[in-house]
């Protein structure tokens, strides 16, 4: 059993869930420390504007992770910038391992990593992004209003997504690289009767180009016959898949074939004292306000579990 001190709870990743997980912790009076890597807030310090968080119109994305970290902090949460590079569960408390060598331990662990998606990876695609290249229609489609789009990809998302722009955009082109959509057969068929929605085949994302406005349009290439050509449009959605930050969950933690980890309804993972929220957990849509539910969920559940260890002690 390791030494003490021993934290009654250690957060790993400070986007929304885990500071929310953090504020909940502190008004349970646990003695709580939250690691991130980077800027507090996780992806919203890279989102242009959020219109979709419950009481607040329009507020930029980097504000409202300021927003919530100094909440976080007001609450007394103690946030350390490190990196972890490994979890080691125990059976009576968890080790936390730093690039620094150091060493943490923690009753228990809210998994908070996150998760990003699947990039193109061509010219135009980083630098345009919130500026007219987006990975969520939900959280964007709504800046699209009769604009021009490209959806990307040919899944059940891609389809969904396209679908759901066809309520807001003048046009879409949903974009494929192959004869035929993997989605499922419904979505197809609503996808090929939506007058909205142009497919472009056998075709992919060369480069996304732009102005001081924003974007301005692809260049596309058919992988079957070679030829190029530019599409314009003012938005490019991106769906080819979401792909989890799971490279800290530990060994023993059940994960679908996906790479999400499969939790119960209080954010248990399958080992005890171990979370996950947020974009790392299986779920049906990831959203900030869903994960911030699931830090709230997984620090009461962290006092539940921690007040019946120290019982056993």
């Amino acid at each position: 059993m390791p030494t003490l001190p021993i934290h009654d709870l250690i957060i790993v990743g400070g986007g929304p869930g885990g500071l929310t997980a953090g504020i909940y912790a502190q008004r349970a009076a646990l003695d709580t420390l939250l690691i991130e890597k980077g800027l507090p807030g996780g992806q919203l310090n890279n989102t242009d504007t959020v219109e979709n968080w419950p009481g607040t119109e329009s507020i930029k994305g980097a504000d409202l992770a300021m927003a919530m970290t100094a909440h976080a902090k007001g609450c007394g949460l103690e946030i350390l910038a490190s990196e972890v590079v490994e979890i080691e569960p125990g059976l009576n408390a968890h080790t936390i391992r730093l690039d620094n060598g150091e060493e943490l331990h923690g009753l228990a662990v809210i998994l908070a990593c996150g998760g990003h998606p699947r990039q193109l990876g061509v010219p135009g695609e980083k630098e345009n992004y919130g500026k007219g290249v987006s990975y969520c229609a939900v959280c964007d489609g709504f800046f699209f209003r009769n604009k021009r789009v490209i959806v990307v990809g040919g899944g059940d998302t891609a389809l969904e997504e396209a679908l759901f722009l066809a309520k807001i955009a003048a046009s879409i082109h949903l974009v494929h690289r192959r004869d035929a959509f993997r989605g499922g057969m419904i979505l197809q068929k609503r996808v090929l009767a939506e007058p909205k929605i142009q497919v472009i085949w056998d075709s992919v994302v060369t480069d996304i180009t732009s102005d001081d406005a924003g974007v301005t349009g692809v260049g596309l290439k058919n992988v079957k016959t070679g030829e190029t050509k530019n599409l314009g449009a003012e938005g490019v959605f991106i769906f080819i898949g979401f792909e989890p930050n799971n490279r800290l969950v530990p060994a023993g933690v059940k994960m679908n074939t996906e790479g999400f980890v499969v939790t119960n309804k209080k954010c248990e993972t399958s080992l005890p004292g171990i979370y996950a929220i947020g974009d790392l957990r299986e779920k049906y849509i990831k959203q900030i306000v869903t994960a911030a539910a699931e830090g709230c969920i997984a620090a009461q559940a962290v006092a539940h579990f921690a007040e019946e260890q120290k019982a056993k002690a």
